[in-house]
């Protein structure tokens, strides 16, 4: 096998590991923003709520499904906020996933 070869087979190897940890941090934001709107909505059972946002996140690629999830939920519940401060929330629920998942808490 060449210099090269090893190369690519080194930035592949990279890619799919960092594709992975984004993968895991995503899915921690999920459970950290159900949490962070079960608080809000006063539910009982936080961890089913989490899991429902978590889950939300495979109906379509990207964040819009979850961020439609949580902002419906919380209106729907009375709650005055706008989806501006759910996003705000995701975007800084996310550094802390990636710290933790790099950390392995």
């Amino acid at each position: 096998m060449t210099t090269f070869d090893e190369r690519e087979k080194g930035f592949e190897r990279k890619f799919a590991n960092d594709q992975e940890l984004e993968f895991r941090a995503t899915a921690r934001r999920n459970r950290l923003l159900g949490e962070w709107a079960a608080g809000l909505m006063g539910l009982e059972n936080a961890h089913d709520y989490a899991q429902a946002v978590v889950k939300s996140d495979f109906e379509q690629p990207g964040d819009e499904d979850v961020l439609r999830k949580v902002f419906k939920d919380l209106t729907g519940s009375g709650l005055s906020v706008n989806e501006g401060e759910v996003r705000a929330k995701m975007d800084e629920l996310l550094a802390v996933a990636r710290e933790q998942v790099k950390s392995g808490s």
